[in-house]
């Protein structure tokens, strides 16, 4: 029976953050990760393996070298069961392995509703992070012209893009009226949906899937306004679901949404287990309300934060909800949000005001390659505190969405982020006398101080 100082359960962003940042702490501590898959994929990267990066073998988590390298040590193998008043894990080839702390990675699992006919037929997929399923979805795409894609969330949308890439007709079927729509505020969402038509999607919004269609395949897929669509394959790109089931099965709380229920320092409810990605409840940051965001990003911090957490708490080092930082590309346009969207802010009953602004990504704008930069932010009305922002932009889109995710964490307000002091170059940055974020930032304080003038006077 193999005995350790920390089991984490699962390999992909949050096992292998969550492993690396327990070593980093304390390279004495003995490290083992238990996975069944033989490799590990990189899951942002799953849409890009049906073009841009042509193959899954292609798409690898590097885990296993980190781990050989920091001397985590890695079983190929399924957990069954856990308990938690032994401390021990059952595998199932009936080994065991006994632990002092545990961290449950399992991630989540794509979701195929039961309330669809039609999705058993052999050319019906999902998009799971499995790299023999995606090998023979690949596989058998190969002789498959005419795709139909269910659900235009950032799956969805880049597997599209995707596949019209490989030379593939495709349409992007979605209940809601745009692409996107549940991330971006609207006049954002219809910029990524006229671009996604651009590039050769065939977009269907507005009414959802009813039926897929066949006899021994599916052929044609049925939505609820009564349009048929011939296919030769359907992608069912629907959500996911948390693999809990561990979790469930040790008698751990879990919420109604099946996320296994954890605090700001990720620990379960039982002791010396803890619960980091997909699988564990997240809190929005700035609601405070539970949200079924999943992304690696997130993952990756949840993981550190137990990491630093496993055996001497800080009140300095908690995960206080998530953010919501996403980011897609269409071509070398690029789309980003972090927390709340104007959308989403009134709807909670947040009085805010919307600073914007649209500019260039370089200076000057005559330089090759210089692509338009629109920053719009989500400010508090009357504290000046940024909730949200959206970025359209080029490929520097990523890492300035990313700048928006600081400065909502540390909760900035306009006139912090009019102050900062920012470098700039020709080749890189917009101009530092017109650089997108603070001339929206300048927007918004300039509605905030107008509304606080008239409240005084």
């Amino acid at each position: 029976m193999r005995k350790t100082d920390v089991l984490v359960i699962g390999s992909s962003a949050a096992g292998l953050v969550a492993a690396m940042t327990t070593k980093s702490i304390d390279s004495n501590r003995r490290v083992i990760v238990v996975r069944p898959e033989k490799t590990t994929l990189i899951p942002c990267g799953i849409p890009y393996t049906f073009s841009s990066v042509e193959s899954t073998d292609n798409n690898i988590l590097p885990s296993d070298k980190m781990f050989e390298k920091e001397g985590v040590e890695l079983v190929l193998g399924k957990v069954i069961s856990i308990d938690t008043v032994e401390k021990s894990c059952q595998l199932e080839d009936g080994s065991a392995i006994v632990w002092d702390k545990l961290v449950i990675a399992t991630g989540s699992a794509p979701l195929v509703p039961g309330w669809l006919p039609g999705t058993t037929f052999p050319n019906v997929f999902n998009v799971p992070k499995d790299k023999e399923y995606l090998d023979s979805m690949h596989e058998k795409l190969e002789s498959c012209q005419r795709v139909a894609v269910i659900g235009a969330g950032f799956i969805g949308v880049e597997i599209s893009d995707e596949l019209v890439q490989w030379g593939k007709d495709v349409v992007l079927v979605e209940k809601e009226p745009l692409i996107l729509g549940a991330a971006f505020d609207p006049e954002i969402a219809v910029r990524a949906e006229a671009l996604l038509v651009e590039r050769g999607v065939k977009v269907c919004t507005g009414s959802g899937v009813k039926e897929i269609k066949g006899d021994d395949r599916a052929t044609s897929v049925v939505l609820a306004d009564g349009q048929t669509i011939p296919v030769d394959a359907v992608i069912l790109a629907m959500g996911f679901h948390p693999r809990a089931d561990l979790a469930v099965e040790a008698g751990l709380e879990v919420s109604a949404a099946g996320f296994i229920r954890v605090d700001e320092y990720l620990r379960t409810s039982a002791k010396d287990v803890f619960a980091v990605g997909d699988c564990a409840e997240k809190t929005d940051f700035v609601t405070r309300k539970p949200t079924s965001v999943m992304l690696a990003s997130t993952a990756c911090a949840e993981a550190r934060t137990a990491g630093l957490n496993l055996y001497s708490l800080s009140v300095i080092k908690t995960f206080s909800g998530t953010i919501s930082i996403f980011c897609t590309a269409l071509g070398d346009t690029g789309f980003g949000v972090a927390g709340l969207t104007e959308t989403r802010a009134r709807e909670e009953g947040f009085e805010i005001v919307v600073g914007a602004f649209e500019g260039i990504d370089k200076h000057p704008g005559s330089l090759t390659g210089t692509h338009s930069q629109m920053v719009k932010l989500i400010v508090g009305r009357e504290s000046g505190v940024i909730l949200g922002g959206e970025v359209v932009g080029g490929h520097s889109t990523g890492e300035l969405t990313n700048i928006l995710g600081f400065i909502i964490q540390n909760r900035m307000d306009v006139n912090a982020v009019l102050t900062a002091q920012i470098g700039t170059h020709p080749l890189l940055t917009a101009s530092p006398a017109g650089y997108p974020l603070l001339k929206a930032a300048g927007d918004a304080a300039k509605q905030v101080m107008r509304l606080t003038v008239e409240r005084v006077s």
